[in-house]
């Protein structure tokens, strides 16, 4: 008896809490989500405006049009809001009392990118995202063909830029041309070759000791190249538009205009002895006198041979008899 009366109210208890549970579950959605339930919170470290709180708000009234919170898709309205292209992530959810929470992040560009005349942010991640409309956000400007693969290197180039004073002051920009890259200067109109993305910090080490130890005594107009994607060496061009270097480019100039008449008089130093030995062979041999001593041939012939040589000097034979190979 006592047990039917225990398994009695466990079951009344049970409908009675299940009652209880419908009831605030229907009141629960029956709720109406008004604007000031709506929390949305950027939560990214650096600031940027892309996505407006105003635009959140207008996707949760279009995605739930009644505004009850039972007849909210929580998934549904995450996707739409994780599709937008500055978004990087979106976490929705429901309190208790019916508070709608958004907690968003947004892309943060580390440069702009032009190419092939379009322009669009990439992320620390090497994801593009277009431009907006009403917020531009400061970062490096990269030009040329860079390739999708290179986004997450030239990201981080541009990270390790940012975060040291002297890069931060000197590079303003970079520019790709065919497979090299430059970064380009704040002060005067050269610019620094690194090559590819590999050894950065070396060579972004090599620029500041070059700049330190030489070019601030130097006027920053006198090159329009400073490379330092060579190994252990750093090769300057001269700009051809800063008056002080003309002294310095004629003189280059010169020394390459004297370059072909070296060339040329060593060629004729070499064809000179070609034509000697080809008149000797070409001149009529001597028949030696015949006689019985061979001492005194040996004597006459070599005689002979010096008398036949020296006329051939002195009188050259025209030049169409003469072959040179």
């Amino acid at each position: 008896m006592k047990n039917k009366y225990r398994i009695l109210k466990i079951v009344v208890t049970v409908i009675i809490l299940g009652l209880l549970l419908s009831f605030s579950l229907k009141r629960f959605s029956g709720q109406k989500i008004t604007d000031n339930k709506i929390s949305v919170k950027m939560n990214e470290k650096t600031p940027v405006y892309f996505v407006d709180e105003k635009d959140i708000r207008e996707i949760v009234k279009k995605e739930n049009p009644s505004g009850k919170v039972g007849d909210l898709n929580i998934p549904a309205l995450e996707k739409k809001i994780n599709s937008l292209p500055a978004v990087d992530s979106a976490n929705v959810y429901l309190n208790l009392n019916g508070k709608l929470n958004l907690d968003i992040k947004q892309r943060v560009p580390v440069f702009r990118l032009n190419k092939e005349g379009k322009d669009f942010y990439v992320d620390e991640k090497g994801v593009e995202f277009p431009i907006s409309r009403t917020y531009s956000h400061p970062c490096m400007l990269v030009t040329g063909n860079v390739q999708p693969d290179e986004y997450e290197k030239l990201a981080e180039l541009v990270g390790k830029i940012d975060k040291d004073d002297f890069s931060k002051k000197f590079f303003i920009g970079i520019s790709k041309n065919k497979d090299s890259y430059n970064l380009l200067t704040s002060e005067g109109n050269y610019r620094v070759e690194i090559g590819d993305l590999e050894n950065i910090d070396f060579k972004v080490k090599g620029f500041k000791t070059f700049v330190e130890k030489y070019l601030v005594y130097q006027d920053p107009q006198k090159y329009s190249m400073v490379s330092v994607k060579y190994q252990n060496q750093i090769v300057t061009t001269l700009n051809p538009h800063f008056k002080e270097n003309d002294s310095i480019l004629k003189a280059g100039k010169l020394e390459m205009a004297k370059a072909p008449a070296l060339t040329a008089a060593a060629k004729k130093a070499d064809a000179t002895p070609k034509i000697a030995e080809v008149k000797k062979t070409s001149s009529p041999p001597v028949k030696p006198k015949e006689s019985t001593k061979p001492k005194t041939q040996a004597k006459e012939t070599k005689k002979t041979e010096k008398k036949t040589t020296a006329p051939a000097q002195s009188k050259p034979k025209p030049k169409p008899k003469v072959k040179i190979e």
